[in-house]
C-alpha cells in the first residue's frame, strides 16, 4: 500500500513514491523452478560427458569409503567426532571439482569429503576432529578455509575474499557450503545480503539434509524452499537434487561462470539426505524412523550414478571393480597412517594465536613450560 491508497489521504498527500519504493530487482528471473532440477533419468542424461560422469563416479565411490573409513577410526577412538556425509556425498564432490585452482572453497565443519575430493590429504582434513592441531593444514596453500564448527560463521569470510578479490582484479570465486540448520543464523541473512550489494563471485551452497541436528526443516522455516530465500536479497536460488551429481555439476557449474564473470552471487539448494546419524554422538532414531531412511537408499547418489552409466554402457563391471580398488587403496592408506601416534608439542598451544604474542600469554607460556621441565626432570 502506497500513501495514495492510505485511508482518509488528501490530495496534499498524494504524492509519487521515490524510487526506494520500488522494486530494486525484478523477482520472477530469480525465483527457482518448482521441483529440484534433474538430469540423471531424465532426456538430459544423453549429452552428459562420459568421461566426466566416469570420473565422478570414481570420487563418490571413494568419498563413500571415506566416510566409512572415517566413522571406523572415530569408533577406534582415533577421531573425537565424525560428521558422516553418507547420503550427501553427490553435493560434497560437485562443489569441489567445478572450482579452478585459484578458486576458493569454504566448508563446514561436515564438509570434510569435499576439502579431501579438492585435493586434500585425508589425514589433514580429519586432523581438527582428532584434536592435534588448530587446522591440520595450511588454507592458503590448498585455497580452502578452515572446517568451520560455528554455524554459518564461514559465509561472511567467504563474501569477504571473495568481494577482496574482485577489488584487486584477481580471478577468483568463492563458494560456500552450509547446511540447512545454517541458514537460520544471522550470518547466513548478512553474508547473503553483502554478497548481493556488492555483487561480490560468491556462491553459496546450502545442503539441505532435512534436518539440523534433530530439528526438522519444517521447524525453521516457513519458506516454500530454501532457494526462495534468495530472492529477497536480489539473487538468483536454484533448486537442484542433491543427489544428481550431474545436475549438480551442470548448476554449480552455471553459478560459478556467474560468478566469475561479474554476475554475482548465486543461493543453491541441494535437496539430500543425511543417511548416518548427525555425529556419533548423536541417536537418530530418537527423531525419525527407519523407514525413511530406507526410502531415501533407493535414491543413493551413487546407485543413482551407476545405474545411469550401466545403463547406457559407459561404465562396465571392471570400471566398477577399478574404482572400488582405488577407494580401498585410499582407506587402507588413510587407516595406517591416523592409527600411527601423533607427536605433539604442548607448547604449539601458543602458537599462531596472535602475531606478537600478549604479556598475559607468555605468562601462560612460560607456566606450562616449567611444567614441563618439572615433568622430564621427575
Amino acid at each position: 500500500m502506497t500513501v495514495q491508497e492510505l485511508p482518509g489521504a488528501g490530495a496534499s498527500h498524494r504524492v509519487t513514491p521515490p524510487p526506494a519504493w520500488r522494486p530494486r530487482t525484478e523477482a520472477a528471473p530469480l525465483l527457482p523452478d518448482p521441483e529440484p532440477y534433474r538430469v540423471l533419468g531424465t532426456a538430459a542424461a544423453e549429452h552428459l560427458d562420459p568421461a566426466l560422469m566416469r570420473r565422478y563416479y570414481a570420487e563418490l565411490v571413494r568419498g563413500r569409503r571415506y566416510n566409512a573409513q572415517a566413522t571406523a577410526l572415530t569408533r577406534q577412538g582415533r577421531l573425537a567426532v565424525y560428521p558422516s556425509t553418507v547420503g550427501q556425498e553427490a553435493a560434497e564432490i560437485a562443489a569441489a571439482l567445478v572450482l579452478e585452482e585459484q578458486d576458493w572453497l569454504f566448508p563446514s565443519y561436515r564438509d570434510t569429503l569435499a576439502a579431501v575430493a579438492r585435493g586434500l590429504d585425508p589425514v589433514q582434513a580429519l586432523t581438527l576432529l582428532r584434536g592435534d592441531w588448530h587446522t591440520g593444514y595450511d588454507p592458503r596453500e590448498h585455497r580452502i578455509a578452515p572446517l568451520c564448527t560455528p554455524l554459518a560463521t564461514q559465509l561472511p569470510h567467504a563474501v569477504g575474499v571473495a568481494h577482496a578479490a574482485r577489488l584487486r582484479g584477481d580471478d577468483v570465486v568463492a563458494l560456500a557450503m552450509v547446511g540447512d540448520g545454517g541458514t537460520s543464523e544471522g550470518d547466513f541473512h548478512e553474508a547473503l545480503n553483502f554478497a548481493a550489494v556488492w555483487q561480490a563471485p560468491v556462491v553459496f551452497l546450502v545442503q539441505n539434509n532435512g534436518f539440523a541436528i534433530s530439528v526438522p526443516l519444517a521447524k525453521q522455516t516457513a519458506a516454500p524452499t530454501l532457494a526462495h530465500k534468495a530472492v529477497g536479497y536480489g539473487m538468483p536460488g536454484r533448486l537442484v537434487d542433491g543427489n544428481d551429481v550431474a545436475a549438480l555439476h551442470e548448476v554449480l557449474t552455471e553459478a560459478v561462470k556467474r560468478a566469475r564473470s561479474g554476475g554475482g552471487p548465486t543461493l543453491i539448494e541441494a535437496v539430500t539426505y543425511r543417511m548416518e546419524a548427525h555425529t556419533n554422538a548423536d541417536d537418530a532414531t530418537r527423531y525419525r524412523s527407519d523407514s525413511e531412511v530406507e526410502a531415501w537408499k533407493a535414491h543413493d547418489p551413487v546407485g543413482l550414478l551407476e545405474r545411469e552409466l550401466t545403463g547406457r554402457g559407459w561404465l562396465d563391471e571392471a570400471g566398477v571393480q577399478e574404482a572400488r580398488d582405488a577407494a580401498e587403496a585410499m582407506a587402507a592408506d588413510l587407516r595406517e597412517r591416523m592409527n600411527a601416534e601423533p607427536v605433539l608439542n604442548p607448547m604449539d598451544l601458543f602458537a599462531h594465536v596472535y602475531a606478537e604474542q600478549t604479556g598475559r600469554l607468555r605468562e601462560q607460556a612460560a607456566m606450562l613450560r616449567a611444567e614441563l621441565e618439572a615433568e622430564d626432570d621427575a
